[in-house]
């Protein structure tokens, strides 16, 4: 029996996240249909994480057991020629056996796009969030530095999170302007539901001056009704995980 990881990356546009679910297609379904096609039996997949309906990847990774003895490539190759436009896998490779994509997993880094201009911009629509207002990114920086570090992010989850601890830990928020974009990249060691998102919705929220930078390190530990509001998810990737 082998044990396979992919690197998927896709585009989430068109798809209600990575999750199997009954009331929208999910991206693990397509993935999982396309190896039954290759391999001839079902086959269910093993992801490092979820991504919410419009998140996008670059680095999602996802692992599954199989008895067909093929060389990597294979898979790589095989899948690419089922799957739609909209996902690939970047890599395949054989793992050790007690591999667990989820449970191995020691951080994950993600990036979330703003786009800072005046008038719309169709091509930046599918993958980031559009703002026509100038942000304060030395508050934004000041904000952002309270996140670093093992904290209570409770205020940084929505409804329907069922994680049974709140406590994660941030290993850096840095900034990156390139242009009309500006690339917010946040690595921890886990994540809540939405978390990202939210911490990006508070931090525009102080870059357009609705709220003072402190206002961060005092939601820490607090309920979610004083953050931000959830940032929309097409700006947000899931760029790498760590093992």
């Amino acid at each position: 029996m082998a044990n396979i990881r992919l690197i998927l990356e896709y585009d989430g546009t068109a798809y209600a996240g990575w999750q199997r679910q009954p009331n929208g297609l999910g991206i693990q379904q397509v993935v999982e249909e396309s190896l039954h096609q290759l391999l001839g039996t079902p086959v269910t997949l093993i992801s490092s994480g979820r991504t919410d309906a419009g998140v996008h990847a670059r680095g999602m990774v996802a692992n599954f057991h199989t008895e067909r003895d093929l060389p990597p490539a294979a898979y790589r190759e095989g899948l690419n020629g089922l799957l739609p436009k909209d996902i690939a896998v970047q890599d395949a490779m054989q793992v050790r056996d007690a591999f667990h994509a989820r449970y191995d997993a020691r951080g994950k880094w993600y990036r979330y796009c703003l786009c800072r201009n005046p008038v719309r911009s169709p091509l930046y629509a599918r993958y980031s969030w559009q703002l026509r207002a100038d942000l304060d990114l030395a508050a934004m920086r000041q904000a952002a530095s309270a996140l670093v570090g093992r904290h209570d992010f409770q205020a940084f989850r929505t409804a329907g999170c069922a994680a049974r601890t709140t406590t994660r830990e941030i290993f850096s928020v840095d900034f990156a302007a390139e242009g009309k974009l500006l690339f917010i990249d946040v690595r921890g060691s886990g994540f809540l539901r939405n978390m990202v998102r939210v911490m990006v919705g508070t931090l525009v929220e102080i870059g357009l001056g609705k709220r003072p930078p402190e206002d961060m390190a005092r939601l820490l530990g607090d309920g979610r009704g004083r953050a931000g509001p959830t940032a929309p998810p097409q700006g947000l990737c899931l760029m790498e995980v760590w093992y």
